[in-house]
């Protein structure tokens, strides 16, 4: 009970690092709106700010592991930390676009760096019977992120609208979108003392031959005998490799790591090309689409982040008790269903402006040069779109499309609702904590933190592309269209998952790599 007790607060320390990912990547999705109109953004250069961070992180995965391999998990944590302080810092005081997006990247490679070896670090030190579960507290955490993000973009929404002197004094209202990326700075500040407190890996330890610190810990993370069991198995995998500092990526693609590489690269892939982020970081603009207006939107969006969190928590209860496989399949079949009844919500809606709904629009909209749209029945979002730019023109149809929409949607919104949430409980619960688990348990020690750095940086280079051409695909292929592609692409991972995933439950790293990479 005492080790465990230890493990979990180290693994709950060395997880906010989980946190900051999950709020820096989500807080953007309050901010869209704002500097889409301040820098006067095309949908590309939206899907840039957004897919920024997501490129460095792309990067950074490249070579956090190797690095952590040199010079320890915590370190690069600790650098991390400091990357998502002057990030968020930066990203407040941005006077221009590329400003902000320069902001946005350094925050990404914080979250490249802690995005790999936050839960590599955590299997590192955990006992088998509750790695799963300490692992996927990076993936918990991450999602709070997210939910806190949500949360706080609409607090700082009602503040810029409230009358309190307070808030009218820090400009809310002004500096709403700075404000939101600024908050960022309080949690990584905490994170970075904290990790002054957490001990090195003991695996890392005995990569790098410090046989005595590598013990002490593993006797403080488990039992005297399983400790001395772990310590002995994880220095004769490391011995029988002896070039462990040598290692190159065409280590990766040998005979023996052919069915881990193969379930990482795909699983990587599979996360991401579901559309989890363009949900995640577009919350907002999705809800406007079924015409809710603003601040429901905001308000629905924070509905996400707590589906996310609830199902995180049951993801975390049971995958050491049902397994990995069973949540995956289960999981994925969920996302396969909901994103095509998603597909299924958008195709059917139309879209109408009437004299009534006419009414309800900002002064700002001209009513007379909408006069010939008044009564026609539009059968998709993309000819609606298409017919109030071609009427108002672009900057006017962008600035108000949440009213007009709202003004002229027919469109079963709650259906919309359920589908987003049903979708992201479906991904809480399977590949969302899943993988990070599945990554840092399949690779062999010698090889583990260039191995998920390989297929971490495929995951976030998916990511990079989905985030980038969400708002263009919106804007050229409709919402149907979208989101049965995502769909799609669900099916076929549910396929693979079925036929090709391996179960690891209860098993210790080094079983597994006799197991897997024979």
């Amino acid at each position: 009970m005492r080790e465990n007790k230890f493990i979990i607060i180290i693994s709950l320390v060395v997880a906010l690092g989980g946190f900051l990912m999950g709020f820096d990547a989500s807080v953007i999705s309050g901010v869209n709106k704002f500097i889409e109109l301040e820098f006067d953004l095309s949908k590309i250069e939206l899907g840039w700010a957004v897919a920024s961070l997501t490129l460095s992180a792309t990067l950074a995965m490249l070579v956090a592991g190797p690095l952590s391999d040199r010079f320890s998990r915590k370190r690069m944590l600790s650098v991390a930390a400091s990357l998502y302080a002057l990030s968020a810092i930066g990203s407040a005081l941005a006077p221009s676009f590329i400003f902000l997006v320069i902001a946005r990247m350094i925050g990404g490679l914080g979250v490249g760096a802690s995005l790999i070896i936050a839960p590599m670090y955590i299997a590192e030190i955990a006992p088998p019977k509750i790695r799963g579960s300490l692992v996927s507290i990076n993936q918990l955490n991450i999602v709070l992120g997210i939910s806190v993000a949500f949360f706080t973009n609409y607090m700082i929404l009602q503040l810029g609208q409230s009358d309190m002197a307070w808030a009218r004094a820090l400009q809310f209202n002004t500096y709403n979108w700075r404000w939101m990326l600024g908050l960022e700075t309080l949690p990584a500040i905490i994170y970075f003392i904290g990790l002054l407190f957490v001990p090195y890996s003991p695996r890392w330890l005995v990569m790098k031959k410090r046989y005595e610190e590598a013990l002490t810990i593993f006797k403080k993370a488990n039992s005297k005998a399983n400790a001395e069991e772990q310590f002995e198995a994880a220095k004769e995998s490391f011995e029988s490799e002896k070039e462990t500092d040598q290692r190159s990526i065409k280590d990766l693609f040998k005979p023996a790591l052919k069915l881990v590489l193969l379930v990482g690269i795909v699983i990587g892939i599979l996360q991401q090309i579901t559309g989890i982020n363009a949900v995640f970081f577009y919350a907002p603009m999705i809800f406007e689409q079924s015409g809710i207006g603003t601040d429901a939107s905001f308000v629905q969006a924070i509905f996400v982040g707590l589906t996310n969190l609830i199902f995180t928590i049951l993801a975390i209860l049971f995958i050491d008790k049902l397994g990995r496989k069973p949540l995956l399949l289960g999981g994925m079949a969920g996302i396969a269903i909901c994103m095509m009844l998603l597909s299924y919500a958008f195709s059917d809606a139309t879209y109408t402006l009437t004299n009534e709904t006419m009414t309800e629009l900002p002064a700002e909209v001209n009513r007379q040069q909408l006069s010939p749209m008044v009564g026609v029945v539009y059968d998709s979002d993309l000819a609606y779109k298409q017919a109030l730019t071609e009427t108002l023109g672009e900057k006017v149809s962008q600035q108000y499309e949440s009213q007009l929409i709202t003004s002229a949607a027919d469109i079963n919104a709650t259906l919309i609702l359920i589908c987003i949430l049903g979708f992201v409980a479906s991904f809480a619960i399977s590949v969302g904590p899943i993988m990070w688990v599945l990554f840092s348990e399949i690779f062999p020690n010698y090889i583990r933190g260039l191995a998920i750095s390989f297929v971490g940086l495929i995951n976030s280079a998916v990511s990079f592309g989905v985030q980038l051409v969400f708002p263009w695909e919106l804007a050229n292929f409709g919402s149907s269209l979208t989101f049965l592609i995502y769909g799609a692409f669900a099916a076929a991972g549910f396929i693979f998952i079925l036929l090709i995933v391996p179960e690891t439950k209860g098993k210790s790293l080094e079983e597994l790599e006799i197991y897997l990479a024979k």
